[in-house]
């Protein structure tokens, strides 16, 4: 930390990636400092490491840099860290590290602790002088290299790209792609390009940027009637109504809290209501495919998420999640696949003595507690704090620690 003067862990710096993360000690570190650290890799090679983090109760997802771009959108990670992840970011041209460039914020920082960075033998100097070499031709500035460690920073905009020399390697990205675009989108070995209006760079330190409305907000690809900023407000507001109302009501302050996922996050309102609320625990946004991605705007907010389609499975170990939060998702992905496929994921990654609430419309519910409580779960069907009248309804569910057939109560 000492390395980066002009960075403020957990104020500027609120957002981070950790590469190769073995049980997540880093992530678990930076989260005590207030820093939200996902923490990824691969079950090839680092066998179930992911899971013992996940116990933790730290952010940490199976992912793997090989051939497609990993789900985070760009601009996401104010710092990206790898510390002995074994991976060789000069192969291919660069193209891994241009894939961490990619979801680099504008100005952020990467940190990378390795043989070539400390070691004089012949072969890793010459890979230190490539690594130098290819950080160079992305524009990237060596802030510090000291002890184990060496930490560049990525450029506030593409002024030195465009004046680089003709022919350079590697290109620019075409403007007409989308570095957004992550759903099953190959790895691309050009460098991706900075809005030229500065979308993503200018964000208010935190907590102040939990909700204040970033620009991005203004790219995001939605149908609406009024102002995207009027939307945002708008859900802010009606998620911090919605989880006081858990808290009072349903006593949420006496449930344990650790991981937490949205399955549908919209522009993250429910996680910041929890954290306005002071509840503990962190939370994994996902943007499903099927609808508009947010995923630029969560980051923006000082928050985590990835985007997936629910109707194929999440990758991530067996009873990994504390509670599962789904709102207006079964009445919109019932159109693209079976709910009780849906239902049935949600099973597989939610602990024995985990939660489920499902906020929906009527016409769902009576197929969504038959599900839960063909799968043992202790299910209940509740009112909104709208009142009797309104048309969606709350599936209340608890999973048992033993499998039992369960006779929850409809009202």
């Amino acid at each position: 930390m000492q390395m980066v003067p002009d960075s403020t862990f957990g104020q500027r710096i609120r957002v981070v990636l950790d590469v190769g993360c073995g049980v997540a000690s880093f992530g678990a570190y930076l989260l005590s400092r207030n820093v939200l650290t996902m923490s990824v890799a691969p079950k090839d090679v680092h066998e179930n490491q992911i899971q013992f983090a996940l116990e933790r109760g730290v952010p940490a997802m199976v992912a793997a840099f090989a051939t497609h771009r990993l789900l985070y959108p760009s601009q996401a990670f104010d710092l990206i860290h790898c510390s002995r992840c074994r991976i060789n970011w000069i192969r291919d041209d660069g193209i891994l590290l241009l894939e961490i460039n990619r979801m680099l914020r504008a100005g952020g920082y990467f940190a990378w602790a390795a043989q070539p960075v400390y070691k004089h033998e012949t072969a890793l100097e010459e890979q230190w002088e490539e690594m130098i070499n290819l950080t160079t031709r992305l524009c990237w500035t060596l802030v510090k290299k000291e002890g184990y460690v060496a930490i560049w920073q990525k450029p506030y905009n593409n002024s030195c790209y465009l004046s680089r020399e003709a022919g350079i390697e590697p290109p620019l990205c075409d403007p007409d792609d989308d570095p957004d675009n992550v759903w099953y989108v190959d790895l691309k070995a050009c460098i991706t390009r900075l809005p030229d209006n500065g979308y993503g760079a200018n964000l208010a330190p935190w907590p102040a940027r939990l909700e204040t409305p970033p620009d991005r907000l203004q790219s995001i690809q939605i149908d609406a009637y009024v102002a995207r900023k009027e939307l945002f407000k708008a859900e802010s507001k009606y998620w911090n109504e919605i989880v006081a109302s858990y808290v009072r009501v349903l006593h949420w302050k006496k449930i344990r809290l650790r991981n937490v996922m949205d399955m549908k996050a919209g522009f993250g309102g429910f996680a910041a209501a929890l954290t306005q609320n002071q509840l503990d625990g962190w939370v994994l946004n996902v943007v499903p495919v099927s609808g508009p991605n947010t995923l630029p705007v969560i980051y923006d907010r000082g928050l985590i998420g990835v985007m997936h389609d629910w109707c194929e499975p999440f990758d991530t170990y067996p009873r990994t999640y504390d509670f599962l939060h789904a709102a207006g998702l079964f009445s919109i992905e019932r159109k693209r696949c079976n709910m009780s496929t849906i239902m049935l994921e949600m099973d597989r990654i939610l602990r024995p003595g985990g939660r489920a609430y499902i906020r929906d419309s009527i016409d769902v519910m009576d197929e969504l507690l038959d599900i839960a409580r063909a799968m043992g779960w202790q299910a209940i069907v509740r009112p909104t704090s709208e009142g009797p009248h309104a048309s969606y309804r709350i599936l209340t569910c608890e999973k048992r620690f033993l499998r039992t057939s369960s006779k929850g109560s409809k009202s």
